[in-house]
């Protein structure tokens, strides 16, 4: 069996204590409940939202991720033609309503994980 890691639990939205249940009950593709988490982990059992407005925080992940896509939207657009500006607004738009599931989802995964202060624990691993 593989060691887990950080990185890996993070990518495939598992639990900071355990790296094996899932943080959300959806997948993100499953537009009415892409947002639903889970209220505590199925296999550890450690409460995911540590206090009461804990993930209000994964706002500025998720303004982050934003703003890295539309500089790469915009500086994509620039390299492809010379565009008027409705059309890198209304790109931008489009790509940001897009990715909304992944970056509302890794926002909130990113931040419990690095600021939830829940580190891993082997003896909740298999």
């Amino acid at each position: 069996m593989q060691k887990p890691n950080k990185a890996g639990a993070i990518l495939r939205g598992k639990c900071p204590r355990c790296h094996q249940g899932d943080i959300f009950k959806h997948s993100p593709l499953t537009v009415p409940g892409f947002q639903k988490m889970h209220s505590h982990c199925l296999v550890c059992g450690v409460q995911y939202e540590r206090e009461p407005g804990f993930f209000f925080g994964a706002m500025y992940i998720s303004y982050a991720f934003s703003v890295a896509i539309f500089v790469a939207v915009g500086v994509a657009l620039s390299f492809i033609g010379d565009f008027p500006l409705h059309v890198y607004l209304i790109t931008i738009v489009v790509v940001v309503i897009l990715l909304l599931p992944f970056l509302f989802r890794y926002s909130r995964i990113l931040f419990l994980h690095l600021f939830g202060g829940i580190d891993f624990d082997p003896k909740y691993s298999n």
